[in-house]
């Protein structure tokens, strides 16, 4: 079987507190695109995990889509497999494609091997391999609260737009992130600014995080500027960065970006 493990993009992105477990709470809208990298599982003699494309860091057994199988494998009587991955989401970028590829990997063995698990089962195994793995489960637009694994169905369909999205490379630690963030709670919350008009999303729809990274690197709100040289109707940084994204009526010319036309499933 093979499925298309697809990145999302935080409209919005509230740091509201520091958690004593040394998380944060925050509030986000995550909303899925169509940037996918490509999975594949078949039943094999033994296990084996094999990725193409962009190079993953890290051991294999860190993996999400190894720790989803060892999951299921501990509370089911599944069979080996063999995964194959090919990266295409860049890593790090804010971009959610490993928690992706983990979510996704566990619905195609709840698939596979006919488990019956439940939307909310699953999630539940999902939070487990990290806080935005939730999300990919069921896959739609979603306000995001506690760790990011609180999540609420949001009715915001941007189908018809073009989206320009672009990561320069920059490698951006949490430590980084979070240095110069001050986290405190909003006097208006993302769910109801993603309410208004998306030409008002601009002067109220903010990242906590371009605070403290772009005086780091300015090349990042350039890139953020550029976008609305070219008419973006509403441009961020998604995640922690250092990925940035411009929502566009019309496809511009830039070779750089990578241009989608968005659409709900």
């Amino acid at each position: 079987m093979i499925t298309f493990p697809n990145a999302k993009i935080n409209l919005g992105l509230n740091i509201v507190s520091k958690r004593e477990d040394g998380y944060h709470n925050i509030e986000s809208c995550f909303y899925p695109i169509p940037w996918h990298d490509s999975l594949e599982v078949i039943e094999a003699a033994s296990f084996a995990f094999y990725s193409y494309g962009l190079d993953i860091p890290g051991d294999t057994s860190s993996n999400l889509c190894v720790k989803a199988y060892e999951l299921l494998k501990a509370d089911f009587d599944i069979p080996p497999i063999e995964i194959h991955l090919l990266k295409n989401i860049p890593m790090g970028a804010g971009l959610g494609g490993g928690s992706a590829d983990g979510a996704f990997t566990l619905k195609m063995l709840n698939d596979i091997f006919s488990l019956n698990l439940t939307n909310p089962q699953l999630e539940n195994y999902a939070l487990q391999l990290g806080s935005d793995c939730p999300f990919f489960i069921k896959n739609q637009p979603a306000i995001a609260t506690g760790r990011g694994e609180q999540l609420e169905p949001i009715d915001l369909n941007l189908s018809g737009y073009y989206l320009a999205i672009h990561n320069p490379g920059i490698h951006i630690s949490t430590k980084e992130a979070y240095a110069g963030v001050n986290p405190g709670q909003p006097d208006t919350p993302v769910s109801e600014f993603i309410k208004k008009p998306i030409e008002m999303w601009k002067d109220t729809l903010h990242n906590n995080f371009e605070a403290s990274i772009f005086p780091n690197h300015p090349e990042i709100e350039k890139l953020k500027n550029e976008m609305y040289d070219e008419g973006a109707i509403y441009a961020s940084m998604t995640g922690s960065g250092s990925t940035v994204f411009g929502v566009f009526e019309d496809r511009v010319s830039n070779s750089e970006w990578f241009f989608f036309k968005l659409k709900i499933k």
